[in-house]
């Protein structure tokens, strides 16, 4: 809504992963992910590059829509973004005359989605909001850059900002201890439970060439535990690994068998790179964690629900907005 006077109205993009939407995308998502020089920086051709991209996809294809397939049959992250998108407008609106588009890396609207709706949109600066908490070349700096392409491309010549992180944001720490409250709910009281903060594993080469992601992520945890119950034991690993490189540890998998095998009888596991449920929490946790963690021993086990619609988080993105908004003028 727009008042007298026809104020400057600011347009927010979301970036955000993707993610498939039906298993007849599976295959185009993860050929479009391979193709990625951000992820896979490989010193060759552009044509080697999709052709190695289409066969890998190809190969992988089949196992992955089995496991969208566990979870429904498409990931979740595209409705809970288009939902983080419209609760965020809300709240800033009307204060703050703004509009807030969703850009996905892979899949699915796109940057040139975004950019076409932004050309109709009536908005006169532009502010990119990478939905990853913490700094990684590969998630944040891959959608900066991939914006940057298309934003060159379009022709459009706005003012244009971007926030890089948010990972010691106060409300955005106070989100995630309410959903481990929430989660803590599900869990019996008479064994207190051990927190496994889990993060997206990272090959060790980016953290080598200077990415802040690992430390950034030990400081999300920091500030989450000391909100959390004193003296709860807690533990950071990383999930996902793909490929024979030297990726971060510990890794989930070893967390829960060296839990389990030590006689650690509850845990909750905290999605804590992600602000959106997906494939990683829904499936790689809340389907395989779990049953390893039963078979090592864990007898009751949880994991956190993601920030998705919580309504901490999206004040959390506002608080950003207004302060990069005010810092503008």
């Amino acid at each position: 809504m727009e008042s007298q006077g026809n104020p400057r109205r600011l347009g927010i993009v979301l970036l955000q992963l993707g993610g498939p939407e039906s298993l007849d995308d599976v295959q185009p998502f993860l050929e479009d992910m391979f193709r990625d020089r951000d992820l896979f920086d490989l010193p060759i051709p552009d044509w080697l590059r999709k052709w190695i991209a289409r066969r890998a996809s190809l190969r992988r294809a089949s196992s992955v829509r089995s496991l969208y397939a566990s979870i429904g049959g498409k990931s979740p992250i595209g409705d809970f973004t288009r939902q983080q998108a419209k609760l965020l407008e809300d709240e800033l609106n009307p204060g703050l005359p703004s509009r807030v588009f969703v850009s996905m890396r892979y899949g699915r609207n796109t940057a040139q989605d975004a950019i076409a709706a932004i050309r109709e949109s009536g908005c006169d600066r532009i502010l990119l909001l990478p939905l990853f908490p913490q700094y990684c070349a590969a998630t944040t700096g891959s959608s900066i850059n991939e914006w940057n392409r298309h934003w060159r491309a379009s022709g459009l010549r706005l003012p244009t900002q971007s926030i890089d992180c948010y990972y010691s944001s106060p409300l955005f720490v106070q989100a995630i201890v309410e959903r481990i409250e929430e989660a803590r709910s599900r869990l019996p009281p008479s064994a207190p439970a051990h927190l496994v903060f889990s993060a997206h594993g990272l090959p060790e080469s980016f953290i080598n060439r200077g990415d802040p992601y690992q430390r950034q992520i030990e400081e999300t945890v920091r500030l989450v535990v000391a909100r959390c119950r004193s003296g709860e034991p807690h533990t950071l690993c990383y999930q996902s690994r793909v490929g024979p490189q030297r990726w971060l540890k510990p890794s989930l998998t070893d967390t829960l068998r060296r839990l389990g095998e030590s006689g650690t009888e509850s845990v909750l596991v905290v999605p804590i790179s992600f602000v959106s449920d997906h494939l990683e929490t829904l499936s790689e946790i809340d389907i395989e964690a779990r049953q390893h963690a039963a078979e090592w021993g864990v007898r009751s086990f949880a994991i956190m629900p993601g920030l998705n619609d919580s309504l901490t988080f999206i004040r959390s993105l506002a608080e950003l907005v207004r302060e990069n908004a005010n810092s503008e003028q």
